[in-house]
């Protein structure tokens, strides 16, 4: 069996997983250019459904209002250290099929990095609500992309099928939380786990 690739799991809903994406283009964009980049979301109730029928029961579980505190002191405090602009995001209706059924689109119109970029900033760096399709729309027509086919991925029934694949690759994977990633049999959980799985790629041949 042919050994598969490197890779890492993200979620434009984590300030986690957008740090970790900050670091590995940043600091290891030999790296960020060697490996795979899977999306990790919460599905909306009809996937949940669907992925329940093929047995599969991805790990979420609800916040604790003292984690919640924790991580907003935290993610204030790891900014400040990257020296990055944090608007903290106010979720009113989250849907988060939304945003990252659309990165699977733009993968394959060849921009899915850009697209990943632009949505990270947005969210994070702006407080916009990417659970609007509209803001997808305006990323997509920046970036060239066709509008509409980001705009309306969550609604797209082959787009949707890409993203039961996409969330049964992560169950497979045992991936729990984001930022995760996975060089072989090596997991990573964690954006502080990142410099070890840096090393854990470049150990190995191109």
């Amino acid at each position: 069996m042919a050994r598969r690739r490197p890779r890492w799991y993200f979620s434009f809903r984590s300030p986690y997983s957008w740090m970790a994406y900050r670091d590995l283009v940043d600091v290891h964009k030999d790296v960020a250019d060697r490996v795979d980049w899977l999306p990790f979301w919460e599905p909306d109730e009809a996937a949940t459904r669907e992925l329940a029928a093929l047995g599969v029961e991805l790990p979420y579980v609800p916040m604790s209002r003292e984690k919640h505190l924790y991580i907003l002191q935290d993610v204030r405090r790891l900014a400040r250290e990257r020296e990055l602009p944090l608007v903290w995001p106010v979720d009113r209706e989250p849907r988060w099929d939304v945003s990252h059924l659309a990165y699977l689109v733009a993968e394959e119109l060849g921009a899915g990095r850009e697209f990943v970029d632009h949505v990270y900033r947005a969210r994070w760096e702006l407080g916009e609500d990417i659970s609007d399709p509209e803001v997808i729309a305006r990323i997509g027509e920046r970036l060239g992309l066709d509008r509409q086919r980001l705009a309306g991925a969550c609604d797209d029934p082959d787009v949707r099928a890409r993203g039961l694949e996409a969330l049964n690759s992560l169950y497979r994977d045992g991936v729990f939380g984001v930022p995760f990633f996975i060089d072989g049999y090596e997991k990573f959980w964690g954006v502080d786990r990142l410099p070890g799985f840096a090393a854990s790629v470049r150990s190995r041949p191109a």
